[in-house]
């Protein structure tokens, strides 16, 4: 028995891309028909979608923040489309719009019939986990932010799944990661940590993630840092960007990155483990996404060789794939 999972990492669908939405708010708008057809060879697609989904809010009072995101609701329709089945909204623009945005987010989004994770009308809500399901496998899917603290949810008011993880990984996570472990058949566990443009991570998210594992996850996969990291055994620790409009930093090219399809495989549902991981290389276009070729793509594939390198992770560049075997 098998399950393959498409992973995605930041998905910004505000600013430049909500424009382009607005004028045709379909798939083919975002991604490449390559792209499309690389995603449909999964049985489930779970992404970071790091913006809110709505035509209302105003923007957070804060004026050291710098960028607020904001897709149309169409965007979506558009997800579902996409194939999307499951977004984490765990990160740092759950709230750009306030309450009213995250509220009309969950409720687009269900009404799209995808899953959303990371964030909700109070605490509780915020850290539940979703499952998923597809040939008889369930996988829960947990979401968590290590920042910023002001978006948490608390008891009483909406806001995103928080942990301080610069300081320990608290009981509540792995309380959670445990409960989604006795709940389903595979735990996939997606924390936005660390910040912005680093090439590798951080010391707490390296120690976090065993943690995780530790607490009943089955693979763990991270992003925040807009750049691909290196992959360790049942790890992604970044997975970079996948849709946006950002500007490009020249040496670390977050405008090069990966869709990842993880294969699970095992004698029955209960007994599923990661198996190997297979790495598309993706180039980001403004507002739009492509498969990466020539240069683009063997920039991608030196720079996750190396990055894996320093995991003891082999890369094997297979039928157009950067693979990573985990069996």
């Amino acid at each position: 028995m098998a399950l393959t999972v498409a992973l995605a990492g930041d998905t910004m669908l505000g600013r430049g891309v909500a424009e382009e939405l607005r004028r045709s708010p379909t798939p083919e708008t975002l991604v490449s028909a390559g792209v499309r057809e690389a995603i449909a060879e999964a049985d489930l697609f779970v992404l970071n979608l790091e913006c809110c989904v709505s035509d209302r809010g105003h923007r957070w009072p804060d004026p050291q923040k710098a960028f607020f995101f904001r897709a149309p609701s169409a965007a979506a329709k558009v997800l579902a489309e996409l194939g999307v089945n499951c977004v984490t909204l765990a990160n740092n623009h759950a709230l750009d719009y306030g309450f009213d945005a995250l509220a009309d987010t969950r409720t687009l989004l269900a009404g799209a019939d995808v899953h959303a994770v990371g964030a909700g009308s109070d605490a509780r809500a915020a850290r539940e986990f979703a499952v998923l399901e597809a040939g008889g496998v369930r996988l829960a899917v947990v979401g968590v932010t290590d920042h910023p603290q002001e978006y948490a949810a608390r008891a009483d008011s909406p806001g995103a799944a928080w942990a301080d993880l610069y300081v320990r990984v608290p009981d509540w996570l792995t309380e959670s990661v445990g409960r989604a472990a006795a709940a389903a058949d595979v735990v996939l566990v997606t924390p936005h940590w660390g910040p912005n443009m680093t090439s590798r991570p951080p010391r707490h998210v390296s120690a976090a993630a065993p943690e995780l594992l530790a607490a009943g996850a089955t693979l763990v996969a991270g992003h925040s840092a807009h750049v691909f990291h290196g992959i360790a055994d049942r790890i992604l620790y970044d997975m970079g960007d996948f849709v946006d409009d950002y500007a490009v930093d020249p040496v670390l090219r977050n405008d090069l990155g990966l869709l990842f399809l993880v294969t699970l495989d095992g004698p029955d549902a209960a007994h599923l483990v990661p198996a190997r991981v297979e790495a598309v290389p993706l180039a980001l276009d403004y507002c739009h996404t492509r498969l990466a070729r020539g240069e683009d793509r063997e920039w991608v594939r030196e720079r996750l060789t190396t990055a894996c390198a320093e995991f003891g992770t082999a890369v094997v560049d297979r039928t157009g794939r950067l693979t990573v075997d985990w069996r």
